[in-house]
This record gives C-alpha cells, structure tokens and sequence, in this order.
C-alpha cells in the first residue's frame, strides 16, 4: 500500500491546537517513518505507520511535559482515532516504557513496550527527525547520515538517548530496522 499524508489529518491536528512547528515535526516524522517502512521489504500497515507517526505528539496541543504521549492518546480516542494509533501515541515517551519506568516518570502503571514493527519504525523516524532538526549531523542532500552514525550520535549526545534504558532500546531499533533494511 502505498500512503500519502491527508490534508484532512493535518487540519485535524491544528483544530485540535497542535502548534504549527510540532505539526511540522510531525510531518517529517510521518514521511521518515513511511521512507523507512518502504526501505524495510516488509508488509507492513504503511497507513498505521503513517498516520501514526503524524498523530505521534498530537498531545502537545495541552502539554509538552512527559504525559504528552498519554494525553494525545486520550485525545486521538475522542477523536475516533483507530486504537493501533492511539497505542503508538501513547507509548512513544522514550521509545516504549516498562512498567516500572512508568512508576519512576509518574506515568500510569502499564506496560508501554513496542510489540509492533509499526510502533517501532515510529518511534526510529522519530529520533533520526530528531537528530536531523537539531542539525547534529550535516547532511547536505542525504539524511542516511543520521543513520549510519545514530549509534554515535547516541552514545555522544546523552539528550536523544536519556539515560541507558532507552538508549538500549533506541540502539535495538536501529540494529533491527538496518538489519531488514540489508536484506
């Protein structure tokens, strides 16, 4: 299948009050997540991918603290959000939380593991965007940069892995999504 973002998502997170530059974040993540999808040779639900990957920070619109991911999600259900999206809203805080590390943040206790390729092909796009916005690597015309030196970039810079939990996590994505992306 081959998605395209909706104008009609994309107004639908500015009526919801998303802030236009997390709008645009959003976005690049959406067109990252679904880049890599395509690059993985894998069947993969490329509308969950992309529309979940566009309503990812949908919970900024009230807040841009930790429970943004849990509000967004609460928000992406009264807004008839399919639960597949609203379940990547929800556990992408720190790539997908243990129980007990959603003790430690103040999150309600459950489990906020990623149990889906989607989910994780999410949450990926989503640092690699970062690390692209933020300018860390100079990529010219090619983003593969941010990919080929995420591990580095991890390991360098202690913000995009938070402390060793996610960092381990982060790395397993992107060991497991390269490593589809080489077959």
């Amino acid at each position: 299948m081959n998605y395209q973002i909706q104008d009609s998502d994309i107004a639908l997170l500015r009526k919801a009050g998303v802030p236009e530059e997390d709008i645009e974040h959003c976005r690049k993540v959406a067109e990252k997540a679904l880049e890599i999808a395509s690059r993985t040779g894998q069947k993969i639900d490329m509308e969950l991918v992309g529309r979940g990957a566009l309503f990812h920070d949908l919970g900024k619109a009230v807040s841009h603290a930790i429970e943004h991911g849990k509000i967004g999600a609460e928000m992406g259900t009264d807004l008839g959000l399919p639960k597949a999206i609203t379940d990547i809203m929800e556990k992408h805080i720190r790539g997908g939380l243990t129980e007990e590390e959603a003790i430690e943040l103040g999150l309600p206790v459950k489990d906020y593991t990623l149990k889906t390729l989607e989910e994780r092909i999410v949450i990926y796009a989503d640092r690699l965007v970062d690390i692209i916005t933020d300018g860390i690597v100079d990529i010219g015309q090619d983003e593969l940069e941010a990919e080929l030196r995420f591990e580095a970039i991890l390991n360098e810079y202690p913000k995009y892995g938070k402390n060793s939990k996610t960092l381990q996590r982060y790395l397993g994505y992107h060991q497991e999504i390269q490593s589809l992306m080489k077959k």
